[in-house]
């Protein structure tokens, strides 16, 4: 894959122009942004995922659930449904996509949950919902310029820092690193617990953020148990069993779990990855299968793995957090 990735590095220009030109387009206002007087904050990244959206989108539900009535809009990536959608009792990670099934799974109460690839039909949508919501934060979004946040939080991962990073098809940008101009907080996810004062400045140097822009460091915090809606087995008392993982990136949980010494085989899909029946008959034979909770959204529904397949839950923990949690507040609850 990273030789053939190497062999397509003179179309690289080629998806540069084209990218950059459209933020041009965008940012001399030749196309139209739509504002809104609501706040709506935007969760994203220049990359192609793995940077931790799902969990950050989860800190801000837990954050701000208790003040305002919330709403997220995701695209909906994988569902088999089509148009806007917001999550009802029979929704499924069919009908809303995986991540936004598990936002519905464990908010309903809290917040609507929406999906519409049309981020400004879903919006228009959300709107006319009774009771509509006070804030609305849109799930990788920070390519739709149709519609302009007035909060842009982007995420870059510790291992992969965007200002490294090319254009694709040779590198992960979906845009030019320029394009982190239009960030008011940027995220480093999936820090070391341990990072070092000097290496958080030499990270900020790299970044060179803008005079209006705020970075931040986080890192993933994994729970002590696995679990499921009525059961959980502490990780240090799992017998062997089989890693299941259908994310863009799986090396930091892999890692976890190795520093625990624990006995397992890893079993890697795409991110998003559809599980055929022939993969859950596979996978049926297996006594423990351990996996994420969003793959857990598209596999806990399977009659052969119910009893075996358990997910080990995340949370982000951000460096700063009252600073962090005060910005996004502030814009908020305005």
């Amino acid at each position: 894959m990273k030789f053939l990735r190497l062999l397509l590095f003179p179309i690289v220009p080629v998806y540069y122009v084209i990218t950059w030109f459209r933020n041009i387009m965008y940012d001399k206002g030749w196309r139209t942004s739509k504002s809104y007087d609501l706040p709506v904050i935007c969760v994203g990244n220049l990359s192609t995922g793995g940077t931790g959206k799902t969990p950050m989108v989860e800190y801000l539900i837990r954050l701000l659930k208790e003040d305002v009535k919330l709403a997220t809009l995701s695209r909906g990536y994988g569902r088999k449904s089509t148009g806007f959608v917001l999550g009802n009792p029979t929704s499924n990670a069919e009908s809303l996509g995986d991540e936004p099934f598990q936002f519905y799974n464990k908010f309903s109460e809290d917040v609507l949950v929406a999906v519409d690839a049309n981020r400004q039909e879903g919006i228009s949508k959300l709107l006319n919902t009774k009771p509509k919501p006070d804030v609305i934060v849109l799930d990788d979004a920070f390519q739709h310029r149709k519609v302009k946040a007035g909060l842009n939080i982007l995420l870059t991962t510790y291992n992969n820092i965007y200002t490294k990073d090319f254009v694709l098809p040779t590198g992960n940008l979906r845009e030019p690193k320029s394009g982190a101009k239009r960030a008011d907080l940027i995220v480093v996810t999936k820090c070391p617990t341990d990072l070092s004062e000097s290496d958080k400045q030499n990270i900020i140097t790299e970044i060179q953020p803008l005079s209006n822009q705020h970075v931040f460091f986080s890192s993933i915090s994994y729970g002590e148990y696995v679990v499921t809606e009525t059961n959980k087995v502490a990780i240090n008392q799992l017998p062997s069993f089989k890693l299941v993982t259908g994310i863009a990136n799986a090396k930091p949980l892999v890692a976890f779990l190795e520093k625990n010494n624990l006995n397992f085989e890893h079993i890697e899909f795409k991110d998003h990855h559809l599980f055929t029946s022939s993969e859950i008959e596979y996978l049926s034979k297996y006594k423990c299968i351990i996996t994420t909770e969003k793959d857990y959204m598209r596999l806990k529904t399977e009659p052969s793995l119910m009893g075996k397949l358990y997910y080990l839950p995340i949370k982000t923990e951000v460096d700063n957090a009252v600073l962090f949690e005060s910005l996004i507040k502030t814009f908020a609850l305005k």
